[in-house]
This record gives structure tokens, C-alpha cells and sequence, in this order.
């Protein structure tokens, strides 16, 4: 595959996937250093999932550039279910994070923290979070109902996104799950943040952390399911096709 063939097909890749991957990134670095100076575990939940979202969506790319190259010899019917074999092992990796995020959070349940710094920077952090991911979200959003030919404005515009999910093409559908999860990752965050800054209540950290990972791992499964069933279906597609 020719240099520029390859540069075509990254500029042609699922943009909001990429959008998505270089926000994430660097919200998680911010998050990771902010969590560490005020020991919030809800915060460390979601430095964990906008990590988890960079590498995920970083798959999510790179399953829709090649699976646009063209069918060969040995792939005669083409690289399209490549979008949703890169969804799955992106699931898989959000599965981990899953699983790591409830652990943190059982811990911070039995082991609270006593108290909580970094209001001021873990709030306007968050802020910066729920700004990038809700602009990405937003993003899918357009995209699925672009697929859609939805052309309702407003509110409807975003039932009819929910509605219309399952007819997006899998990166689309990965981003939109993933940033719904990290658009409530950053509320439950921050009311976290506030509320163990202000009260006593510092168990609510742990409570949040669970939370998200239960979010993350609902993600993970509906997703791998759903990519799943699509390379099932497809693959009885071709096996009829072939036999005719």
C-alpha cells in the first residue's frame, strides 16, 4: 500500500474518533496529575476512562482507515468488518478499565479518604472535560443522524440519535456510548469533588467511583455485543452469497 494511498485513508478515517482520542489524551494526563494533589478517587475514575477513551478511540481510527482498502485475492470481500473487529478490542480495553475503576472505588468505600484538596483546579478540570467530550458527542450525534437523514434541530435532534444508534457505522456508535459515559464520568466527578470538599460525606467518592465503572463496563458489553452480532450476520451474508 502506496505512502499517499495510506495518507488518503487517514483523511478520510472517522474524524470524530480522532477528535475524540487527542482531546481524551490530554484530558487524561490533567486528570491523573489532579487526582494524585487532591486524592479524589472519583477523579482518578475518570482519568482512568478518558485514558481508556484515548485508546480505544485511537483503535476506532485505525479500524476505519483499513477497512477502507480495496478487496484482494485473499480478501475478496473487502476490509469493511475490520471497523467492527477494532470495536470489540476496544470494548475489551474498556472492560479493563472497568474493572480497575470498581476496584478503586470498593477500596475508597472501606477506605475513605479523610479529606479532599485541589477544589478549585479538579473543578475547573472537569469543566474542561465535560467541554471536549460534550463537543465530541455532539459530534457523534450529527453523524448518526446524518446516516439517518434526521435533520431535526434541538432537542429531537438528540432523541432522534438515541433512536437511531444502531443504523451508525461502529465507530460512530463507539464514540457516541463512550462519550455519553464520559460526559456522566465528569458530572458525577465533579459532584464528588465538591461535596467530600464541603462535608463529611467522603464515602460519596467511593459510591461515584463505582458508579462509573459499572457505567464503563455496561459500555463494554453492549458494544462488544453489538459488534458481534454485526460480524455474525455479515459473515452468514457472505457464506450465502458464496453458495449461490
Amino acid at each position: 500500500m502506496e505512502i499517499k494511498q495510506v495518507f488518503k485513508y487517514i483523511k478520510k478515517g472517522n474524524q470524530s474518533s480522532a477528535l475524540a482520542m487527542t482531546g481524551n489524551m490530554l484530558i487524561a494526563v490533567i486528570e491523573f496529575i489532579a487526582g494524585a494533589i487532591s486524592g479524589s478517587g472519583a477523579m482518578y475514575a475518570a482519568a482512568m476512562h478518558s485514558f481508556g477513551d484515548a485508546v480505544n478511540q485511537g483503535f476506532i481510527f485505525m479500524g476505519s482507515v483499513f477497512s477502507q482498502r480495496k478487496p484482494t485475492k485473499r480478501f475478496p470481500n473487502g476490509f469493511e468488518s475490520l471497523n467492527n473487529i477494532f470495536s470489540i478490542i476496544a470494548a475489551l480495553v474498556v472492560l479493563t478499565m472497568a474493572y480497575e475503576t470498581i476496584d478503586e472505588g470498593c477500596h475508597l468505600l472501606w477506605h475513605p479518604p479523610e479529606h479532599s484538596r485541589g477544589l478549585v483546579i479538579n473543578v475547573l478540570i472537569l469543566v474542561l472535560n465535560l467541554v471536549i467530550d460534550g463537543a465530541v458527542l455532539l459530534k457523534a450525534i450529527r453523524e448518526i443522524n446524518e446516516d439517518s437523514r434526521v435533520i431535526d434541530k434541538g432537542f429531537k435532534f438528540v432523541l432522534h440519535a438515541f433512536k437511531n444508534v444502531s443504523k451508525a457505522a461502529p465507530p460512530t456508535r463507539f464514540i457516541f456510548f463512550e462519550d455519553i459515559v464520559s460526559v456522566t464520568s465528569a458530572i458525577l466527578a465533579m459532584i464528588a469533588v465538591i461535596v467530600t470538599s464541603i462535608t463529611k460525606i467522603h464515602f460519596l467518592d467511593g459510591v461515584f467511583t463505582v458508579i462509573i465503572g459499572l457505567l464503563m463496563l455496561w459500555v463494554s458489553i453492549r458494544v462488544a455485543y453489538d459488534n458481534i452480532v454485526e460480524l455474525v450476520t455479515s459473515s452468514a451474508i457472505m457464506n450465502d452469497q458464496y453458495h449461490e
